[in-house]
């Protein structure tokens, strides 16, 4: 059995002040297009479909009519809600709906949600498990849930799992593999510390994991516990990915294939960098590539009057511009020399300054003195 696995449509998404949803539409329009050559024998949505708690009307229809589409064609699709996304509003209507093979798992209620398919090799069970919190998991476990993955791993000890059957997770956490961490992107958002980091080990029972919430695709640990990625770049730091959707080919117990296919987006969202003549030279010659979201690098040494305006009238759909040159450059190696400054300086010489500044005098003898003592006291300066 086939299965496509997307997610981080983030519908209604802004980048830069502009709205994505004309991109949106057009790359979900390729998403069913694929899905009508494929035929997979299901859809996995890992979530964060839309990109904010409360979407826009837009975000909404065009939701609604991306799933009626994909309805249509036949196939069970199995959507679960990401951290962008509200629970229950993903879940609005979601019995109603599982009538027609959309099965969606938005809020969390205790346990991993299942449905089994069948091929010709037996069943396959699909299990769901929507963006979770410890403090989501607390109320349905006596034991202490710490950690995200606390939560994960308790919720998944839970539940009933053969694994001489074929077990897929839909699941939309942020997994890691011992100290090997997934790459990221700037459109990201991610806990400061590790606090919401979950270890591959906690899947070894599932056959395939279909994972969202990081934008660029990759495996983790194993080759079948996978990021797909978002079907657009959202940030300049996703200027180099590829973006694709993953097609998983399920045969017998351990049999499995995975493949990457491209997306070819509306516009692309890309990097051009050089001086302004030349830049707008390029995008005068290459009519459908200067509509693509640009991020500029004008490396002239002189002044440029009004260099937003002259690119926008070549690149209409500028995002970003910045100069690198010779001066840019002068301001970024200060800033690093100061930088590299105060890590080299003595810290009796470093508040000396600081003491100076701010008292416009310099400090006495007896002061130095007694501030090498607390220095030496507090963490055996060598002054």
């Amino acid at each position: 059995m086939k299965i496509l696995h997307i997610a981080d449509l983030h519908i209604g998404k802004r980048v830069n002040g502009f709205n994505m949803i004309e991109d949106q539409e057009y790359i979900l329009d390729e998403i069913l297009k694929l899905t009508d050559s494929t035929k997979p024998g299901a859809v996995l949505m890992a979530g964060d479909i839309y990109d904010k708690s409360q979407p826009s009307t837009e975000a909404v229809e065009l939701l609604d009519e991306f799933l009626t589409r994909l309805a249509s064609l036949g196939q069970p699709v199995f959507i679960i809600s990401g951290n962008h996304d509200s629970p229950e509003r993903l879940s609005f209507g979601s019995r109603i709906m599982e009538n027609n093979g959309l099965h969606i798992a938005g809020v969390f209620d205790g346990f991993l949600q299942k449905a089994t398919l069948e091929d010709d090799d037996g069943k396959i069970n699909i299990f769901m498990l929507p963006f979770i919190k410890p403090a989501m998991v607390r109320p349905f476990f006596n034991e202490p849930v710490e950690s995200y993955e606390d939560a994960v791993k308790m919720v998944i000890s839970a539940s009933e799992i053969n694994t001489d059957e074929r077990n897929i997770l839909v699941a939309h956490q942020f997994v890691v593999s011992g100290m090997a961490q997934p790459q990221l992107s700037d459109s990201e958002a991610i806990s400061i510390g590790g606090l919401d980091h979950v270890d591959v080990s906690i899947f070894d029972d599932f056959d395939y994991v279909a994972l969202g919430h990081l934008h660029r695709h990759q495996r983790m640990g194993r080759d079948c516990i996978r990021y797909s990625g978002s079907p657009l770049k959202y940030s300049f730091s996703e200027t180099r990915h590829t973006k694709s959707v993953t097609l998983v080919e399920m045969g017998k117990k351990g049999e499995i294939l995975i493949d990457q296919i491209p997306l070819t987006p509306l516009r692309d969202l890309r990097e051009v960098r050089g001086p302004i003549k030349e830049l707008i030279r390029i995008g005068k010659e290459d009519s459908e590539g200067s509509k693509d979201y640009i991020h500029a690098i004008i490396t002239d040494e002189e002044e440029i009057y009004d260099a937003l305006g002259q690119l926008r009238q070549v690149y209409p759909n500028l995002m970003a511009l910045e100069f690198e040159n010779s001066r840019t450059q002068q301001v970024y190696d200060s800033e690093a020399l100061a930088a590299s400054d105060v890590a080299e300086k003595d810290p009796l010489d470093l508040f000396s300054e600081f003491y100076q500044i701010q008292n416009n005098q310099e400090l006495t003898e007896d002061e130095i003195r007694v501030m090498k003592e607390i220095f030496q006291q507090a963490g055996g300066v060598g002054i």
